[in-house]
């Protein structure tokens, strides 16, 4: 079977192959969480600074090494690249099982940051590889989709292998080999992505051929009656393809990091303190578990339509989008019931669902076609650095306003979002806004 590209076709086992690299980068940290309150019972002597060493490392060294990782994909093949990151994760794996000792489980978790970091930026640069159009916005939909699908499944099977033995939940860090026997079909189709390469080299010479007419037409002067918005706009499409001297668009990279930051900044809301505010209002943990686990099916339902949505709310799909994110914490807020805090988490995640995939397929237009793994891996460090910044914005905000709150941050997340969606409906014109499928 040959899947559509948008330059041609390739074969759907390349597909499947893609797909296994975005199951994985949602899985590092996964397998420490449902042992977390039982880490002091099992290593007595452990201290808070060496749990919080086995929960943050990993997110700690995969910033960087996201970072290496799409730097490499531009001298070394990025195959190769890939295949050391696969090795190293599913290495953590097998060390996680037979660790007895916290300074090996801290030392194995730096092991397990260094892998993945590798492998999160190929999980879309491999996609922005192969497919073009309205097909890589599809695809970037899917990948998000099976990203957040696989956390559901993979924190319930988590929990309850941790239920028999402390062990077990490392399990899943083993899911890398299967990737690894995949990978080998991304190499057998490299003649199909020789051609995808060849032609992305053809569109940007001529890009830059037309740069250079219009950067020799500027030292004629222009007559009034001329278009100079017309130019304008075409230089600006050319500049936004091409990007700077760096093959990188920096003003626009910078600009799709900030956005992604907050939007991720404003969603961690929901993970972190929404089980503190239902034990305020005396839910039950499972209750808690089970609106989180609504939360991650409300991101993946999205990436299996995200080219309609896309295609019908156009320039306006950021700003519905962050809409959908206030009014879902509005209702976390005001309702102390569970029948509006179900639709709230729900709504939260829908729009960060429909955000994050099309601010994959933004980076991609910033960036020459050599360039564009390293730009995505740029923008996904900022889904790291929120998660670890995260918790010191709370406390700093909460120190300043001397409140402990348990609504608190999803007030101030609120207030955030709604300023954040009057600039995306202003600007709804803009690169960084506007949306629609070409």
């Amino acid at each position: 079977m040959k899947i559509q590209t948008g330059r041609g076709t390739i074969p759907l086992i390349t597909l499947i192959a893609i797909w296994s690299i975005s199951a994985l980068t949602s899985l590092p940290g996964l397998a420490v969480s449902p042992i977390l309150g039982d880490l002091t019972k099992i290593f007595p002597k452990a201290t808070d600074l060496d749990i919080q060493m086995l929960t943050s490392l990993p997110s700690l060294l995969i910033i960087p090494f996201i970072l290496l990782g799409g730097k490499l994909t531009e001298k070394v093949d990025y195959v190769r690249v890939l295949k050391v990151g696969l090795w190293l994760f599913a290495a953590s794996g097998v060390l996680y099982l037979i660790s007895n000792r916290m300074w090996q489980l801290i030392v194995v978790s730096a092991l397990l940051g260094i892998g993945s970091g590798l492998i999160i930026p190929l999980s879309t640069g491999l996609v922005s590889r192969y497919f073009v159009g309205t097909y890589r916005v599809k695809q970037f939909g899917l990948s998000s989709a099976i990203t957040n699908f696989t956390l559901v499944i993979a924190t319930a099977v988590t929990g309850y292998l941790a239920e028999v033995s402390w062990h077990l939940p490392f399990l899943v860090y083993l899911l890398p080999l299967v990737s690894i026997l995949l990978v080998g079909h991304l190499k057998e189709d490299r003649s199909g992505e020789a051609a995808l390469t060849a032609s992305s080299s053809s569109d940007t010479a001529t890009t830059t051929a037309a740069n250079v007419a219009t950067a020799n037409a500027a030292t004629v002067t222009v007559p009034e009656t001329s278009s100079a918005d017309d130019s304008k706009a075409a230089r600006q499409s050319a500049i936004d393809i091409e990007g700077s001297k760096y093959g990188i668009h920096i003003k626009h990279l910078i600009e799709l990091m900030l956005f992604y930051g907050v939007i991720t900044y404003i969603v961690i809301v929901v993970i972190f303190n929404l089980p503190f505010l239902m034990e305020k209002h005396h839910f039950s943990s499972g209750n808690s578990g089970l609106m989180i686990s609504l939360f991650f099916l409300a991101i993946t339902a999205p990436g299996f339509c995200l080219d309609k949505i896309v295609g019908l709310l156009k320039e306006r799909t950021k700003a519905y989008s962050l809409l959908s994110m206030a009014l879902g914490l509005l209702l976390i807020w005001i309702a102390p019931i569970e029948w509006l805090i179900i639709p709230g988490c729900i709504l939260v995640g829908l729009g960060y669902g429909i955000i994050q995939p099309m601010l994959y397929d933004k980076t991609t237009q910033t960036a020459l076609p050599q360039k564009t793994t390293l730009a995505l891996a740029f923008v996904m460090m900022m889904n790291y650095l929120a998660i670890l910044l995260y918790p010191f914005i709370v406390d700093f905000f909460q120190w300043v306003f001397h409140t402990q709150s348990q609504e608190f941050p999803f007030i101030f997340n609120l207030l955030i979002t709604v300023v954040t969606l009057f600039w995306a409906y202003r600007r709804r014109h803009t690169f960084l806004f506007n949306d629609q499928l070409k």
